[in-house]
């Protein structure tokens, strides 16, 4: 039966708006929903000092004149708490050489969202962090959520929200942190209407939970670049079109379809406001419009065109020079919670604005702050009053180094290298002349792996810090530290440790601390192949990622990598190993890459890949199912999506808009009883359609005994368009014949102001990898006795090499005889003092006096290491055993081991 398309509706829909690090509801608890936070554990009963922290400078840059980059740690008293990592743009305002703007969408638009290095590179900012809050759905066009004026011209309104500050500053630097309202009148003939607002999303109102276009006269300009105005507003529009003053078109309960010029705008009504347009206006005639912003603090009213620029924010931080009430609920922004965070500020004095952001990343070990704790930061800082901007995901801050001409990252986002796409920016610009040359600078590569090659490139910069052209200049290179050589421009590194690159140009010098990665520096390394599958003529797609142990990551070079094969031939080149034959016997092969003395594997298994399912012939029911109740969302088979226009896939479509807690929205294979998974797979691909919600993707399986086991896919859905992903099954302890029965995608409760709370997700070309894992080891009773070379495999006897001993409390047992009675292989490396035990999709390294093992890429300390007894090798047993999976037990009555 073809799949069953089920659409699930709640009588009752409330439309609340969920915004990028801002307004929501505030947390509910409900049911304990899989994969929530454990509860949190009783409150110690002894009192402990207080933590307390300070802020500590690491390093000061200038970006261009009037404006340096400062990068802090916030560090705590006592040293198990983490230490945070603080940055700030700190901009001279009374430097006529610099000045700060709103950053926006695409081409200037409030509606098409862009990454603050997009903004960036757009408006020719030297520097730039993220702005307003915004509405994160799918269903939401993601217009500022507040006030934005651009040169002067205001590009958004204020919302009718409690609470909301934004950041000002007027056309002769003055800096203005307050909390503004809108105001404006269209006249005509003398009537007039009153104007709610300019380029607004649509939301909902605060304190009356009001819709904000129910009854209202809004303007849109050619800024709107949204396909409707605005989406999802509950309203019937009537507009009028007024193209310099002059009204050119009306459309009467319908959108005008004429785009809209920039030296016009749109009118659009509802109720009495479309009254307004039906009964006053006509085309030809006259209209004025005219708007300002409000201090709701000072009643003071402002022409936009008295501001240089303006951003919103959330709530405000600092006053005074004190920590100020918070002037709105925080817990739609994970407010008590370590985020990513990002503020702007100024000074007592008005001279000094302060962009500041706080780090939040896993590979930098870094958790971000609560809103109280970003208060203290700012205080520590010196700022005198600021407000709160977007966070979390959105947390963004982008420089431009000294002597480059485009911008970088000058932290890690949440996701890395990932920037999300965010409404608007607050930008730094250089309004200086062309100077003379000032200094130059040394730009390149400055963590190396052993014989990679790098170039290294001189920048220049003038008497106010900007890049000129470095032509003219004729750079000398060296190497310091015996780490590398230059040849020909070209600098080769040959030996780990630290040094430098030098470069001289006339009188000026500059240098680059590099540092060449030693094997004692890694505590990772990640090989990610293309495919497990092991078959002559394939080629494997390779990349070996490295982390080190300051928890920093990066991509080791194919040239610093050395291949070993077992179980058949290849070659590797440029990344890729392309095998040539397989053992005759071989059910499972390895590739071992490694790197000075640290290594890794790809377990590789006989055998093609197995399509599971494509879509494109589906004889069950796919159904849609969902929690909590609230949570609406389809399933259908499509043809003709885009990507996939001669095939079908299965779509999936979410609204988790209405409810609380963590939120699933299901597609359910055979009516839940699934399609088979057979066999013992490595891992399962699937191409999926990214909606980039940053949601949660994930697959049920029901194995052999019952057991449900949960797939991550993807931990976010951080892409668009379709992407073939790869999700691990060898890990999952599931029992085969299996079910797949579920693809779904989750919003988890916590940070759900970070993610979409409507979209659509596609899947096709499932496929199974071939069995890896213990299952191609043995599942062998091996028995032995202390001092005895007399030994049973299944109960059958067998004689060693050599006999099992105890020394300081350990036991060491021959290594290659209980290799190959659990189905595994050992070697021996003498030069290197090594031992390699490979079983399953498992590798095993260890040596003679050294503290440590590798466990599949990952350094492990152990307390024991092999020893040499009459030229034989002997291992700890339970080393060995407990890390290839195993058991052992041990009788003292009679000395026996055994390992099953």
């Amino acid at each position: 039966m073809p799949v069953q398309s089920t659409n699930w509706k709640p009588y009752r829909k409330i439309w609340i708006p969920v915004l990028s690090g801002a307004i929501a509801l505030s947390a509910v608890f409900g049911p304990a929903w899989p994969f929530a936070k454990p509860p949190i554990a009783a409150a110690a009963t002894t009192a402990k000092a207080a933590v307390t922290y300070k802020l500590v400078k690491q390093s000061e840059t200038i970006v261009t004149s009037g404006a340096r980059q400062i990068d802090y740690q916030w560090v705590p008293s006592d040293a198990a708490k983490t230490t945070e990592n603080i940055h700030v743009l700190a901009i001279d305002l009374t430097n006529p050489y610099v000045q700060l703007n709103a950053l926006g969408g695409k081409g200037g638009s409030v509606t098409a969202r862009q990454s603050v290095t997009a903004m960036a590179k757009e408006t020719g900012a030297v520097a730039g962090v993220n702005g307003d809050l915004f509405n994160t759905s799918s269903s939401s066009e993601g217009a500022p959520m507040g006030a934005q004026i651009t040169s002067g011209q205001l590009l958004s309104s204020t919302s009718q929200l409690t609470g909301m500050y934004a950041f000002g500053l007027t056309k002769d630097k003055k800096p203005i942190i307050d909390r503004f309202s809108f105001t404006g009148t269209v006249s005509v003939d003398g009537s007039s209407f009153p104007l709610s607002g300019i380029n607004q999303s649509a939301y909902r109102t605060e304190p009356d939970n009001g819709f904000s276009h129910a009854n209202a006269l809004y303007m849109y300009t050619s800024a709107w670049t949204g396909t409707e105005r605005p989406k999802n507003s509950a309203t019937t529009p009537t507009e009028a079109l007024v193209v310099d003053g002059v009204v050119t078109e009306i459309a009467v309960d319908t959108q005008i379809a004429t785009p809209i010029p920039a030296n016009g705008y749109i009118l659009r009504g509802h109720k009495a406001a479309a009254d307004f347009i039906k009964n006053s206006l006509t085309v030809g005639q006259k209209v004025t419009s005219t708007y300002s912003l409000v201090s709701q603090t000072s009643g003071q009213t402002y022409d936009p065109t008295s501001f240089q620029m303006m951003v919103s924010g959330h709530t405000i931080l600092v006053d005074g020079g004190k920590a100020a009430t918070f002037s709105r609920e925080i817990s739609g922004l994970s407010g008590n919670a370590n985020r990513a965070r990002t503020a702007v500020g100024y000074s007592a004095d008005g001279k000094t604005a302060y962009l500041v952001t706080v780090e939040e990343n896993d590979d930098t070990k870094t958790a971000g702050v609560t809103l109280s704790a970003l208060q203290q930061i700012l205080l520590q800082l010196g700022v005198y009053k600021a407000v709160n901007l977007d966070g979390g995901g959105s947390t963004t801050m982008v420089t431009r180094p000294l002597g480059e001409f485009d911008v970088t990252l000058a932290h890690p986002t949440s996701y890395g290298t990932t920037q999300r796409l965010v409404a608007n920016g607050i930008g730094v610009f250089s309004l200086a002349p062309q100077g003379s040359v000032k200094g130059i600078v040394a730009s390149g590569a400055k963590t190396l792996f052993i014989g990679q090659q790098a170039t290294y490139s001189l920048k220049a910069y003038d008497t106010y810090y900007n890049p000129i052209d470095p032509a003219g200049l004729t750079p000398a290179w060296s190497a310091a530290g015996s780490i590398g050589t230059f040849k020909d421009g070209v600098f080769t590194a040959a030996k780990p440790g630290s040094g430098t690159i030098t470069v001289k140009a006339g009188e000026a010098s500059n240098t680059v601390d590099v540092q060449v990665v030693g094997g004692d520096q890694i505590d990772r390394l990640t090989a990610e192949p293309s495919t497990n599958v092991l078959a002559a003529g394939t080629t494997v797609a390779v990349t070996v990622k490295a982390k080190l142990k300051d928890g920093t990551t990066a991509t080791v070079p194919a040239s610093a990598l050395k291949w070993e094969f077992r179980g058949f031939t290849a070659t590797a080149s440029n990344g890729n190993i392309a095998i040539q034959s397989v053992g005759e016997n071989t059910k499972i092969g390895y590739a071992i890459a490694r790197y000075d003395g640290f290594s890794t594997v790809v377990a590789l298994t006989a055998g093609a890949e197995r399509t599971l399912e494509n879509f494109d012939s589906v004889a069950y029911n796919i159904g849609f199912s969902r929690l909590p109740n609230e949570t609406e969302g389809s399933v259908s088979l499509v043809t003709g999506m885009a990507g996939r226009e001669t095939s079908q896939v299965l779509s999936l479509k979410y609204d988790f808009t209405n409810g609380t807690g963590s939120r699933f929205a299901y597609a359910v294979l055979n009516d839940g009883a699934g399609i088979t998974v057979d066999g013992s797979p490595s891992s399962l691909t699937l191409d999926v359609l990214g909606d980039g919600s940053y949601n949660w993707l994930r697959a049920t399986f029901v194995d052999a005994n019952g057991k449900e086991g949960l797939v991550t896919l993807a931990s976010a859905i951080d892409w668009t368009g379709w992407k073939t992903i790869k999700a691990d099954l060898a890990s999952a302890g599931l029992a085969y014949p299996a079910k797949l029965t579920k693809l779904y995608v989750v919003n988890l409760e916590e940070e759900q102001d970070e993610r979409a709370l409507t979209g659509e997700v596609a899947f096709d070309n499932l496929k199974l990898l071939g069995a890896t894992g213990a299952a191609a080891g043995s599942s062998a009773s091996v028995k032995l006795t202390l001092n005895s070379k007399q030994a049973t495999v299944n109960g059958k006897a067998a004689t060693l090499d050599a006999a099992p001993i105890a020394l300081d409390g350990t036991t060491y047992v021959p290594l290659r005889f209980v290799s190959d009675a659990l189905g595994g292989s050992a070697d021996w490396e003498g030069t290197a003092k090594r031992v390699t035990v490979l079983r399953g999709d498992k590798m095993l390294e260890l040596w003679l006096n050294k503290p440590d093992m590798i466990v599949n890429g990952v350094r492990v300390a152990s307390e024991t290491q092999p020893l040499v007894r009459s030229g034989r090798v002997l291992v700890p047993l339970r080393v060995i055993s407990e890390q290839l999976g195993q058991t052992v037990d041990w009788k003292a009555d009679d000395n026996s081991i055994t390992i099953h």
